[in-house]
């Protein structure tokens, strides 16, 4: 699975918006957004707060395991 899929799904089942996530990770909606599309990458240091925001594990996120 792809990341951005983990992403967009753990937004969605959480029922946030980007505009909430991106302020978690320092990011407008936009900047947010432009991850979940594609447009833009990850930072690690985003993904390390979102896998604490979300309470789970880097390979939960990033698809390794399920």
């Amino acid at each position: 699975m792809n990341y951005r899929v983990r992403m967009r799904n753990l937004r969605e089942d959480n029922d946030l918006t980007q505009r909430e996530i991106g302020a978690i990770i320092n990011k407008s909606q936009q900047g947010y957004s432009h991850i979940e599309d594609g447009r833009a990458e990850l930072k690690i240091d985003d993904l390390i707060r979102l896998c604490k925001f979300y309470n789970v594990s880097a390979d939960y996120f990033i698809g390794l395991t399920d």
